[in-house]
């Protein structure tokens, strides 16, 4: 969301992140004025920031594990980390800034019968803050990936708001979003890697501005998947999951009909992406090379620049890939909020 913001224009100046590789990957893309709070958001207090009477902003989203709904473990009011909006809510009214945005997975509406989003809601209206919520697609906006995800915006001021409005029409697809970058073998290693081609589509100019004293980008780290896997990629066409794996290939499931459909889900190269959360479980696979996507490709299809590094091993970058709000999606949102 920060990349998201400030692409749209508002200047990042204070961060929260607990984890220790995304908090490193952070500060070598962003460099915020009053520094970044590396530990855990209970052990955070206020830290003043001056500024020159212009409208502040303060935006996160929770952990949303919790809230997902391929989580039917820990889906309930009994996940003390589907508690920590609370400490969202404590920062806000510790700043009681002009905006507030809050962001999680759409699964949130549904968890308990959206009681969390009621007194998430209830919270921001208590404090002063008139509110609005939805759910908007990525790819309405940009990004080469279906991916939804609820918002709510308040205003302290009861600014007038409005949400942007989607792109309905053009949407990216893989192939415009990925199709540059080089070819990669199961299990590549190598961080930095030239450009297979020059960028043929308007996307993937848009994501190599600024590289242009680079042939290449960093990045291009893929899982190391056993043969059997591999064996079992070359079964399934674009757009086809598991279904179409022969039941010989799958005897160590105790029953392989129940498997999720987003598993071994091949890309189709001509509409964007399914979801980008946890690829290296759900196990995407690549439209054409039989092997799972790079991290590179995935942040691609998340609409990052090819400027944008990741840091921390290949487990830890694709956690913070598919962890993140899209920041074209999120510059859309924010640029609304300036418009206000």
């Amino acid at each position: 969301m920060s990349l998201g913001a400030s692409m749209a224009g508002v200047d990042v100046q204070l961060v929260v992140e607990s984890d220790k590789f995304a908090a490193e990957t952070y500060l070598l893309n962003h460099k915020p004025k009053y520094g970044l709070f590396n530990d855990d958001i209970r052990k955070f207090s206020k830290i003043e920031i001056k500024n020159k009477k212009e409208p502040t902003i303060v935006f996160g989203g929770p952990p949303c594990q919790g809230f997902s709904t391929s989580n039917q473990k820990t889906r309930s009011v009994f996940n003390e980390d589907n508690w920590l909006f609370q400490e969202f809510i404590r920062v806000i009214a510790a700043y009681m800034p002009d905006w507030i945005v809050f962001e999680n997975v759409k699964g949130i509406l549904e968890t308990e019968k959206g009681l969390f989003v009621e007194k998430i809601i209830d919270s921001f209206e208590k404090l002063g803050y008139s509110t609005n919520s939805i759910v908007l697609d990525a790819s309405d906006f940009g990004v080469p990936q279906k991916r939804a995800r609820f918002f709510i915006v308040g205003s302290l001021h009861n600014s007038k708001f409005e949400f942007p409005e989607p792109i309905k029409k053009n949407k990216v697809t893989v192939k415009q979003a990925i199709y540059d970058l080089p070819n990669l073998n199961n299990g590549a290693s190598v961080n930095y890697l030239e450009y297979k081609t020059a960028a043929r589509s308007t996307y993937s100019k848009n994501m190599r501005k600024g590289m242009k004293n680079k042939k290449g980008c960093y990045n291009h780290l893929v899982t190391r998947n056993n043969s059997l896997i591999i064996d079992r990629y070359k079964h399934i066409p674009q757009g086809g999951n598991w279904e179409y794996i022969p039941d010989e290939l799958m005897n160590n499931y105790t029953d392989a009909s129940r498997c999720h459909t987003g598993i071994y889900r091949r890309l189709k190269e001509d509409i964007p992406s399914v979801v980008i959360g946890n690829y290296r479980k759900n196990m995407l696979i690549h439209p054409e090379q039989h092997r799972g996507l790079s991290v590179r490709e995935a942040a691609r299809l998340q609409s990052f620049p090819d400027l944008f590094e990741f840091k921390g091993s290949i487990g830890f970058q694709q956690q913070q890939v598919g962890n993140a709000v899209p920041p074209l999606l999120a510059k859309a949102l924010f640029s609304s909020i300036l418009m206000s």
